[in-house]
């Protein structure tokens, strides 16, 4: 399975945030802690200009702990501010704090001169990574367009904390060509590609090998099996004669079991996965 998506609404936005860059002091880029390193744009690093970033490794829910504190030993070996959170249930206290780490020489001038000035910052991140869902969480209301699927914020959106925090909403962006595809599939795995360009056959089952390799026993008690046929192919339709999903006719219907295993993935039903371990770098 080869994964290419590059929407025209991307280049766009990242000449947005170009020009826009130059309006804020620094960049919260939100991570999806399932896939941290193919969340990575080295577009968006471009974009920063040196501007001091802050990365939050979102989603952290729905991954093991043991994992995500040794991309958290990465971050800080590599002199990189970053803090940890879930946006979807509101624990994003720990962002406004780093935030304030990351600009204290900013606030103190300013401080010093007594003016009373707010943090701008731009948020920016791979498409479906909680970008929107985060800034609605700080505000306390939801003043962004938040979705499941990517490209939901199409234009930039300015949004003030009472705080003394203004942020900056940006569209998700991906980078023009994917030379890694096994990261493209990780994003695929996580909803940060358009379903409409994928092979939902394919794609469940690259997601049953992943499972059988990583994660089978978790796999195995989700949809009650006892074996797991080696062929991926085969191991779908067994599934689904298993979950009785049918067609009219009793044709199995592979296609809505494929859905229904990405989407356990991505509601955390297969259990705590990160796909992109810290030591695999």
């Amino acid at each position: 399975m080869h994964i290419q998506w590059f929407p025209g609404h991307m280049t766009k936005a990242l000449r947005m945030m170009e020009e826009n860059v130059k309006l804020v002091d620094c960049l919260i880029y939100v991570l999806d802690s399932r896939c941290i390193a193919a969340s990575f744009n080295p577009k968006l690093n471009e974009i920063a200009g040196g501007k001091p970033i802050l990365y939050v490794l979102n989603k952290a829910d729905l991954v093991e702990k043991e994992h995500l504190l040794a991309w958290l030993k990465y971050f800080k070996e590599n002199n990189m501010q970053v803090v940890i959170c879930n946006s979807a249930t509101g624990n994003t206290s720990k962002v406004i704090d780093g935030l304030k780490i990351l600009n204290k020489n900013l606030i103190e001038k300013y401080q010093n001169k007594g003016v009373n000035r707010s943090i701008r910052a731009m948020v920016v991140g791979i498409p479906n990574s909680g970008k929107s869902t985060l800034i609605n969480s700080l505000c306390g209301a939801k003043r962004t367009i938040t979705g499941d699927r990517p490209g939901v914020t199409r234009g930039k959106q300015w949004v003030v904390l009472t705080k003394g925090v203004e942020l900056l909403d940006t569209p998700g962006t991906l980078w023009p060509s994917f030379e890694n595809q096994e990261y493209a599939k990780h994003l695929a795995f996580v909803g940060s590609i358009n379903e409409d360009i994928l092979n939902i056959l394919e794609l469940a089952e690259e997601m049953i090998e992943f499972n059988r390799q990583n994660n089978l026993q978790n796999f195995m008690q989700r949809y009650k099996l006892t074996e797991l046929p080696e062929n991926n192919a085969q191991a779908l339709e067994y599934i689904a004669k298993k979950r009785g999903f049918l067609l009219k006719g009793g044709v199995l219907d592979t296609e809505r079991l494929a859905k229904t295993i990405i989407d356990d993935f991505r509601k955390g039903k297969l259990g705590l996965i990160m796909l992109e371990k810290a030591e695999q770098l």
